[in-house]
């Protein structure tokens, strides 16, 4: 039902992310771009840690309110990259405002973001129940999103990597209009991971399709050789490792940003 898409993503490891702008016509759209653009300098690392991500943060965040000085401009930033701890990959979960992070594993989803709205607030207090929040007149209202105080204040969680995971990012879009046994539903019949993607959209918005829609969809599994006990990304289909999707190109034991920037 809207004119223009305020959504913008990253879908190039080891870093995957939704932004939904806000403020309108040349103000919300621009936002989340920035944000994009910013997170990009990311693509191509074999791990990040999240001081990096941090960093992407407060460069987004500077050149938001440099480029809005006069009007309201700001964007949710909502994703999951690949970390590493003690040689083992790790999910880095991250997230302002209220697009979310879902994980399909061992046939459950969990939400692992929490909005910042003032909806959750409410339900965190028990002044609002899960259902009754649902349809709340004020669902849509933010209490925190990149570009609009002093400093981005995102939140973040670090959890084990481990094969057959199924990581969700999606705006609001999706996940203010399917409930989450059918998010739940297509994660779990969806035979690759672009598919899923897809099906979500399509799913959203013939229910209504309120609000921009957007979702990315990442398959872990393990690489061929088990190299260092990493994982391999299909971006496409769930049978398929990195290597063959993204010009040959693998996720090796991480190297050093030393070694990266050379």
């Amino acid at each position: 039902m809207r004119t223009l898409n305020e959504d913008a993503l990253l879908a190039h490891p080891p870093v995957f992310l939704v932004a939904d702008g806000m403020g309108g016509h040349e103000a919300g759209d621009v936002a989340s771009r920035l944000a994009v653009e910013e997170f990009a300098r990311l693509a191509g690392l074999s791990a990040v840690d999240p001081a990096d991500l941090h960093a992407c943060f407060r460069r987004a965040a500077q050149r938001i309110r440099a480029t809005f000085e006069r009007r309201e401009g700001g964007t949710t930033v909502s994703g999951v990259a690949l970390g590493e701890h003690e040689g083992a990959a790790h999910w880095l979960v991250f997230n302002v405002g209220d697009s979310r992070v879902y994980r399909w594993a061992d046939g459950e989803l969990a939400q692992l973001t929490v909005d910042h709205s003032v909806v959750q607030e409410l339900v965190d207090s028990g002044s609002l129940t899960r259902a009754a929040a649902e349809r709340h007149p004020e669902r849509h209202v933010l209490t925190r999103a990149l570009g609009t105080g002093a400093d981005p204040e995102p939140d973040y969680w670090t959890l084990p990597a481990r094969p057959g995971d199924r990581m969700l990012v999606c705006s609001d879009g999706v996940s203010g209009e399917l409930a989450p046994e059918e998010i739940a539903d297509v994660l779990a019949t969806s035979a690759g991971s672009g598919a899923a993607a897809a099906e979500l959209v399509r799913r959203a918005v013939g229910a209504g399709g309120r609000d921009n829609a957007t979702a990315v969809v990442v398959d872990a599994q393990v690489l061929a050789d088990g190299a260092g006990g990493w994982l391999a990304f299909g971006a496409e289909d769930a049978d398929r490792t990195w290597d063959e999707t993204v010009d040959g190109a693998t996720i090796p034991r991480p190297r050093s940003h030393q070694e990266d920037s050379r």
